[in-house]
Parts: structure tokens; sequence; C-alpha cells
């Protein structure tokens, strides 16, 4: 009976604090040690989206998984300077088996001061965050910098400046223990007025995965004309799994046909998968309604290129 108590109060022990008051010691609870993992890169395994509006609740993921056949395991939504890790989406999407992908913007904020620890109080909070949150978390940082539309991008930071500020950025989150963390560092598919890729890259101890946006917008575009260029620039000095991180196929392209070579480029060019850009546009060929649930044709597509080519992938079918 004595060794039973004995062992059932080092259990309460272990999981308790001493806080010492005036000469008194209080045992206090100590917060649960977090299990922290980063993603796996198992090729064709990722179906991601991007939903606007899904932050304030889960309807938009639902309705998406709903039309494509299967839930997603990968929710993405964008972060803007200064704001914090949402931890409330993040559990949301945890209890349906999703993994938070977070883009974090940093378009109020100087490079060159991110890269010499001018916001590092903002980054410690942010880190220390997503490490309590305990579960995988995939995040990007200044994503299409080779493109000239951001101000963090080509024409507007130089590369070392941009290189600087992520391995910053990434060595703050690792010395706050934030190490559920799956760096995705994204680029624009290669394309007219867009710069040299490699310069960009923060060097392979500072990247988990690699990003590629592209989108089909004419019929014309294929698999090959929009990710392929870009692709064997990477793997020229990086051999880090490729996901693409933001991409769809709009009407102007033929969807039916086209998400289907979609899904058959995926797995031909053995990356991770896809993050679907779920959103509803209307001006112009670069700005299509690249919604699955508003076509019927896109809908069955996409359906059958996650039953088809993802689950074959996965399975280690060819």
């Amino acid at each position: 009976m004595r060794s039973r108590l004995v062992m059932l109060l080092s259990v309460a022990i272990a999981t308790l604090s001493v806080v010492i008051t005036a000469g008194r010691f209080t045992l206090v609870p100590s917060k649960p040690t977090p299990v922290h993992a980063m993603l796996q890169p198992v090729l064709g395994s990722y179906l991601g989206v991007y939903e606007p509006g899904s932050q304030a609740g889960y309807r938009p993921i639902a309705e998406f998984a709903a039309t494509a056949g299967r839930e997603p395991n990968i929710a993405e939504y964008f972060s803007g300077w200064a704001e914090q890790f949402d931890t409330s989406f993040a559990m949301t999407l945890h209890a349906h088996g999703v993994t938070p992908f977070v883009e974090i913007d940093p378009t109020d904020a100087s490079m060159a001061a991110i890269a010499a620890g001018d916001y590092d109080d903002y980054l410690r909070s942010y880190a220390d965050a997503v490490a309590d949150y305990g579960h995988p978390v995939v995040i990007g940082f200044a994503h299409e910098m080779n493109a000239t539309w951001y101000p963090w991008g080509y024409e507007h930071v130089s590369p070392a400046t941009f290189v600087a500020a992520w391995r910053h950025l990434v060595t703050v989150f690792r010395q706050e223990g934030a190490d559920n963390v799956t760096w995705l560092w994204t680029v624009q598919a290669d394309g007219k007025g867009t710069g040299p890729i490699e310069a960009w890259w923060p060097g392979a101890q500072y990247v988990t995965w690699v990003g590629v946006d592209g989108f089909y917008y004419r019929p014309s575009d294929t698999f090959n004309v929009v990710f392929g260029p870009t692709i064997a620039q990477l793997r020229t000095f990086s051999i880090k799994p490729i996901l693409l991180a933001e991409t769809a196929v709009g009407p102007a392209a033929g969807q039916f046909t086209k998400i289907q070579d979609l899904f058959h480029g995926i797995v031909a060019d053995k990356t991770l998968g896809l993050v679907w850009f779920d959103v509803a546009q209307h001006d112009g060929a670069f700005h299509q309604d690249w919604r699955i649930e508003d076509s019927q044709a896109a809908a069955f597509s996409f359906k059958l290129g996650v039953r088809d080519d993802l689950a074959s992938a996965t399975s280690g079918g060819t």
C-alpha cells in the first residue's frame, strides 16, 4: 500500500511545478508537454484548400470536402504582419484532422528590419503560440518572392535581404521550441517578369518543403507548361519535396480536361499534392471563378482526380 502511495505521489509531483513566494512554496499545475512533429513528405498525400472566410467557421471547408469527395488535410489562411497565430482556428481544423497552413505576409514590415531582429518580440510571441498549439503547422513566409507584385519580392527587395529575413525568422522559431513547423518556401511558377529562383533560396537547413504557385488560365495551359520549367529549375539545387502551394484551373482553360491534367501531373512529377485556391473571382483571365463548387464539370473532374490519382499515388500504384 505504501509503495502505491509513493508511486502516485511521484506521478502527481511530476505534473506540478513549485512556486516560491515569501518563503513559502506552492504546487501549481505545469503546462502539458506538447506533442510536436512536422508533416511527413508522402508523395501525393496532401489535398489542401484555401477558403476565404473559413476562419469564421468550418462550413466553407466542409462544402469543399463534400464536392471533392474527401476531407482536405491542409487548410490555408493568410496572416498579416503583427497578427498573432490563430490558435482557435487551428484547434477547429485539428478537430477535423486538418493541418493549418499559414502564409505570413510581411506587407507592413521591412525585410531588412526582420533580418536585423527589430521584430523579434512579435516573432517570439507568434512562435510561442505555435509551439503551445502542439500539433503540426505549415508556415510560409513572403511567398512568390521571385515575382514583382509583392513589396517583399523581385525588383523591390534584394534576394540577399530576403534570404537573411527568412533565415532569421526560422532561427527565432527554433529558438522558441516551435519544432512542429513544416517550413514551406514558395515561389511563383516561372513566367514573364519573374526573377531567377535560386537567388532566393535560403538553404536546405532552413526549408522543409518547397512550394510552387501556378494557375491554368487558358486552353494552352498544361502541367508541363505551368509547372514544368519551375520544377526543373528547383531540382537543379534542391531535393526537397514539392507541394503545389496555390493552384486552380479556370473555366477559360477547360476545367474537366485540365483538372485531370493537373492531377496526372502531380503524380507523374512525384509531388506532395496541392492546395486548391477555391475562390470565386470575376475580373479577367487572371481572376476567374476557381471554385469547384460552381461548376459540375470541375467538381466531377476534381473528384475523379482525388479518387484515382491521389489514391493511386498514396497506395504506391502507377
